[in-house]
């Protein structure tokens, strides 16, 4: 696993020692190829960051700001090597991410919010992104024109009471990729 473009890229990233499942350098250039001009200055929040790929590769093709969000402390510390290592400037917090949303997210902040949640693989097990797409709070984190960009399982159905339009899906293999925007609110 590597920073694709920018300033930093071709560094390769640590990768920590637990269950994480980074982002695929072919799936993150993909994400970020459709990103395009979006990145240039943007504030960005990586939420379940892992190793801080894709806020880091975020940074490296010129987005003003990166704050990671993520709750385990292996990944926290890798994340920081990460930036030392990529000489990049983020703000990490080691939290949960719904705690996060609810209690310290400025309104209106990020341009772009990436998100990785662990997929729920069997019926009944906690489902991290459906969560996210019901979360007022990330609604509320997202700047006007922002735009929510979610990995989640291929073909796992989007929350018929979600308030998101999903404006670009695709799969990559086990993972599929949503671009999403709020949908317009009621006058």
């Amino acid at each position: 696993m590597r920073v694709i473009a920018g300033t930093a890229g071709g560094i390769p990233l640590f990768t920590p020692r637990t269950d994480l499942r980074p982002t695929m350098d072919r799936v993150k250039a993909a994400i970020f190829s459709s990103l395009g001009e979006k990145l240039t200055d943007a504030k960005v929040l990586d939420l379940f960051a892992g190793t801080g790929g894709l806020g880091i590769e975020a940074l490296s093709r010129g987005s003003a700001s990166a704050v990671f969000v993520e709750q385990n402390g292996l990944a926290v510390e890798t994340i920081k090597r990460n930036l030392d290592k990529t000489k990049l400037q983020g703000t990490v917090y080691q939290a949960d991410i719904f705690s996060y949303l609810d209690r310290f997210n400025p309104v209106g902040t990020y341009d772009i919010i990436f998100a990785d949640p662990p997929y729920a693989k069997a019926p009944g097990e906690h489902d991290f992104g459906h969560e996210l797409l019901l979360s007022a709070s990330l609604q509320r984190a997202l700047a006007p024109g922002g735009i929510f960009v979610l990995e989640k399982m291929p073909g796992s159905p989007f929350p018929k009471e979600m308030k998101w339009e999903c404006v670009r899906q695709k799969k990559y293999g086990a993972t599929e990729t949503a671009f999403l925007i709020p949908l317009a609110s009621d006058p």
